[in-house]
């Protein structure tokens, strides 16, 4: 995906799936709002979301964003979370974009929504989380040709279907020790 592609589909209001572990390793995963920043991915949750207690455990993380509209495509960011808590942090600046993200999606109308929605986030016990990318894939289905990998095999299989086909003498040698056999058969094709 292109530099200004991806820009432009982590500004939509689309929404990602985060993988988390549980404490037996195996991973959980969870639709949630985000927001892309320059210093991260911001996450909203509340204490009582599982999802979160794993993150407080554990903050190794996934967030996977996928859209068929208005680019289809995928981004995946893989890292560390880490919590931003009341009172040390003031989390209401982010929440509040995250809610004229995803309730107001950049339409003036909608602000009483945005600020009823904003006014519930702070009768939760509410905390953020930053995930910071070590590793992200930014794929646009619209030019996505496959891995390299699987490039290199269908080049493969096409060269061996467009080449030469070989006669099989194994098959020419069972039809002439058969006293049945169609000679005209066994001629077809040398």
């Amino acid at each position: 995906m292109k530099l200004d592609v991806l820009e432009a589909f982590l500004q939509e209001p689309h929404i990602g799936v985060i993988a988390t572990l549980r404490r037996d390793g195996m991973p959980y995963t969870v639709p949630v709002w985000w927001l892309h920043k320059p210093d991260g991915i911001w996450i909203t949750g509340t204490y009582s979301r599982v999802w979160c207690k794993q993150l407080l455990h554990d903050p190794r993380a996934s967030l996977c964003i996928e859209a068929s509209a208005p680019v289809s495509g995928h981004v995946e960011f893989d890292g560390r979370c880490e919590a931003f808590q009341l009172p040390d942090f003031d989390i209401w600046p982010i929440s509040r974009e995250l809610a004229e993200k995803y309730v107001g999606r950049r339409d003036p109308n909608n602000a009483a929504a945005v600020d009823a929605f904003f006014t519930n986030m702070q009768t939760e016990p509410r905390l953020l989380f930053r995930l910071t990318p070590e590793v992200t894939r930014a794929i646009d289905m619209r030019v996505y040709r496959g891995k390299r990998e699987d490039r290199e095999f269908q080049d493969k299989k096409k060269s061996e279907a467009n080449a030469e086909p070989k006669p099989d003498i194994g098959d020419f040698h069972k039809r002439v020790s058969d006293p049945a056999a169609d000679i005209k058969v066994i001629g077809t094709g040398f």
